[in-house]
C-alpha cells in the first residue's frame, strides 16, 4: 500500500509551486512549450541559456531544456527535474546530450505532449505523493458500509488530515444526506460527467461541499445514476493528487465506473455482518472486487451468529482481518447532521482511529 499524508493547509498554503523554467532559442519549440504550459495552467519563466544565479535554475520545480540549448546548460549545476525536449525521433545522440546535462527524461514532441502537460500541471499544483485512498464496500445490503465510510472520513478530518469522501454509489441516497448536508452548496457527481483527461485537484477540492471539516463528492437528487468511466478516472486521480486521505463508498455491483474507482484504491474494506448468509454473499463480492483490487480486507460487524467470530469470518472469505466494526445503533438512523462517529469518543471512532494509525504506518506516512 502506498500513499502519503497531507495536513489540512493553513489559509496561506493553498498555492502551487509555480511554473517551469524553459531554456531554448528555438522559437517554434518555445511556442509549443508555451502552449503546453497554458494547457496545464502554468506560467513559465523563459531564458535562452542558463539564467544568472538566483534566476530560477536551482529553484524552478521543473526545467524544460530545448534540444537546441543543451550545449548552453552543460556547465550548470546538476539538479533533478530536468527534461530535454526535442522533435527528432531518430536522433541517436539525444541520449548522450541528456546525460551531459543531467536530464531525468528525454521527451519528443508531439508524441510526449500529454505526459508533459501532466508533469507541468503536477509541479504547478505543488503535487507530492498521492493520497492514501481507502474504499469501503458492503458484503451484502445493509452491512453498514456507508456509515463506516463516513466514520473513517470524519475521523481522518478530525486528525487534521486533508480528507475527501467520495460517494461512488449513485443508488445509495447520497452521503451528503447521511452527513446532514444535502442542502450544502457545491458540486455533485453529475457536474463532472463530462470530465476528460486531467481535472485540476485544487479546483476540484474548492468546488465540493465542505461538511464536518472534510470535502464530500456525492450525488444529487436528479435522474443521472452513472458517470462515464473516464470521468471517474479523471476525478479520482485529481482527488489523489491533492494528498491526505480519500475515502470511497462503493456499491456492490461492479461496472466500468466502479472498476475505475477500484483501480485507484490502496486498500479496500469489505464490511460483512457475522452471519452465514452475509458471508456467502460477501464471497461473491470479494471475488469480483479482487479481480481489480489486490489489498482487500474484511471488517466484521456483529452480532455474531453461533459458531462465528471475526477470525472465522475472515478465514471463510480467505481475506486478511481488518478488525471488528462496532455497532452504534444511533448512527444507523437519520441523524440530523450528526456525523458518524458521533462525538469521536465511541467504539466506532476508536475503530477508525486504530485503522488509520495502522494504515498510515503501512503506507510509510506516519
Amino acid at each position: 500500500m502506498a500513499g502519503t499524508v497531507t495536513r489540512e493547509p493553513s489559509s496561506t498554503a493553498g498555492g502551487g509551486q509555480g511554473g517551469p523554467l524553459i531554456v531554448t532559442e528555438d522559437t517554434d519549440l518555445l511556442d509549443d512549450l508555451l502552449r503546453l504550459c497554458a494547457a496545464a495552467g502554468a506560467t513559465p519563466e523563459v531564458h535562452h541559456s542558463v539564467p544568472e544565479r538566483g534566476g530560477g535554475w536551482e529553484t524552478a520545480p521543473l526545467v524544460l531544456v530545448g534540444d537546441d540549448a543543451a550545449r548552453h546548460v552543460r556547465g550548470a549545476a546538476r539538479r533533478r527535474g530536468v527534461v530535454l525536449v526535442g522533435r527528432d525521433q531518430d536522433d541517436p545522440d539525444v541520449w548522450q546530450r541528456a546525460v551531459r546535462i543531467g536530464a531525468d527524461h528525454v521527451l519528443m514532441l508531439p508524441d510526449g505532449e500529454q505526459w508533459l502537460v501532466d508533469r507541468i500541471a503536477d509541479v504547478a499544483e505543488g503535487v507530492g505523493r498521492p493520497a492514501l485512498t481507502v474504499g469501503v464496500i458492503g458484503g451484502r445490503g445493509g452491512a453498514g458500509a456507508s456509515t463506516l465510510a463516513c466514520a473513517l472520513a470524519v475521523t481522518s478530518a478530525r486528525e487534521g488530515l486533508r480528507t475527501l469522501l467520495v460517494d461512488a454509489d449513485p443508488l445509495g441516497g447520497g452521503l451528503d444526506v447521511l452527513l446532514g448536508g444535502e442542502a450544502a452548496e457545491g458540486l455533485r457527481w453529475p457536474a463532472f460527467a463530462g470530465s476528460r483527461g486531467r481535472v485540476g485537484s485544487g479546483a476540484l477540492e474548492e468546488s465540493l461541499p465542505r461538511l464536518h471539516s472534510l470535502r464530500v463528492l456525492s450525488w444529487d437528487r436528479g435522474d443521472r445514476v452513472a458517470v462515464p468511466p473516464q470521468a471517474v478516472r479523471a476525478v479520482l486521480a485529481a482527488a489523489r493528487r491533492r494528498g491526505g486521505t480519500v475515502v470511497v463508498d462503493l456499491p456492490r455491483r461492479i461496472d466500468d465506473g466502479v472498476a475505475e474507482a477500484l483501480a485507484q484504491l490502496d486498500v479496500g474494506l469489505l464490511v460483512v455482518p457475522a452471519e452465514l448468509r452475509a458471508v456467502a454473499a460477501a464471497g461473491r463480492v470479494a471475488s469480483a472486487v479482487g479481480m481489480v483490487l489486490r489489498d482487500l480486507r474484511v471488517a466484521v460487524r456483529g452480532p455474531y451468529a453461533p459458531g462465528l467470530d471475526d477470525r472465522e469470518v475472515a478465514r471463510l472469505l480467505g481475506l486478511p482481518l481488518a478488525g471488528e466494526v462496532p455497532v452504534e445503533a444511533g448512527l444507523l438512523r437519520p441523524n440530523g447532521g450528526k456525523a458518524p462517529p458521533g462525538s469521536g469518543r465511541g467504539p466506532l471512532a476508536r475503530f477508525c482511529t486504530d485503522f488509520w494509525e495502522r494504515a498510515l504506518i503501512e503506507a510509510g506516512a506516519a
